[in-house]
């Protein structure tokens, strides 16, 4: 593709980010053209390669300040915060720090949450504590200047209830999740939601389903995220997993099924690969683990094999075989 301008897309595209170190397909300058497709053909899209802060750290804190300056010098250009309530941090200090770096960021909980803070309880009380506590997630993803809140807002991660679904659950659930997407809506964060394994929780484990709880809780402001390792254990087609969710696909976590780096375990990348290219995703790529060399961090989050015993070896192995199956 081409113009009368004499602009070469992805030569121009690539160019910009390399010398501002600003993702170009969020450039103003570009935001018209990308829209309707003028110069950008599915095959120059350009994905935002990410790190999950775990890789690095096990809390984050105003002495974690200096990762962000290593993922940037990986060759990241977006950075995941685990958050909670006793995950306490300077907001500006992190923010000031990301903006001069050039890297977007993103959170989730990770951090301590409150049981009865969850959305999908039964008990009235406890949906409302559930809904203040991530409106509270959202303020911080606000003052942090992150563009998303991802996870498990829909419930709260570790419970899993073994019993057939009430009729009214989802309901409910979209009930709370549409007051959520509205109040981002005005901060400016958008409200990712993913699936996980029957493992750690018994609400949302696939495709198909996120994109039910999406459609019910019917706002333009609620998105999605697939977690390479969650999925394995919940589908059997992850190019149509991904399909599934194409209109709505914010981001993926990549790493193995065993939380390794990836490219080292049994994950069907060539059909994921091929089906991020089929939608012409250009979207947020993240990879996500426990730091294994931490003490006991990845024990104390059930992770028993010792998959990331150096952050930047991940990072430099995962993304370069990230980039070259997507290339």
């Amino acid at each position: 593709m081409g113009s009368s301008s004499g602009i070469h897309p992805y030569r121009d595209l690539l160019t910009i980010h390399e010398i501002t170190g600003l993702h170009p397909i969020r450039h103003p300058i570009f935001s018209d053209l990308i829209a309707h497709r003028v110069f950008v053909s599915p095959q120059s899209l350009i994905m935002i390669f990410g790190s999950h802060s775990y890789v690095f750290t096990d809390r984050w804190s105003d002495d974690s300040l200096s990762f962000l300056d290593q993922a940037r010098a990986l060759g990241l250009d977006c950075f995941e915060i685990g958050v909670g309530d006793d995950v306490i941090f300077d907001r500006t200090a992190t923010r000031r720090h990301a903006e001069a770096l050039g890297l977007e960021l993103a959170i989730s909980p990770g951090g301590a949450w409150p049981l009865t803070s969850d959305m999908s309880s039964e008990d009235p009380t406890e949906r409302a504590e559930g809904l203040a506590w991530q409106k509270k997630q959202v303020n911080t993803a606000h003052d942090l200047g992150a563009l998303a809140y991802c996870g498990c807002a829909y419930g709260h991660t570790g419970v899993i209830k073994r019993r057939r679904p009430p009729p009214d659950e989802y309901a409910r659930i979209a009930e709370g999740l549409h007051a959520l997407a509205v109040y981002g809506e005005e901060k400016g964060v958008t409200i990712v939601l993913e699936p996980m394994s029957h493992f750690r929780t018994h609400l949302v484990n696939t495709p198909r389903q996120v994109m039910q709880l999406v459609d019910m809780s019917d706002h333009s402001n609620l998105k999605v995220l697939l977690d390479t390792y969650h999925l394995v254990t919940e589908i059997t087609d992850y190019a149509e997993g991904i399909h599934d969710v194409s209109d709505r696909l914010w981001g993926i976590h990549a790493c193995e099924n065993n939380r390794g780096r990836p490219g080292t375990g049994i994950l069907p990348w060539n059909s994921i690969f091929g089906a991020m290219k089929e939608i012409a995703f250009d979207g947020h790529v993240i990879m996500e683990t426990y730091n294994s060399s931490l003490g006991d961090f990845a024990y104390e989050r059930a992770m028993f094999h010792n998959v990331c015993p150096d952050a930047h070896d991940f990072i430099q192995k995962g993304l370069a075989f990230l980039k070259d199956g997507l290339a």
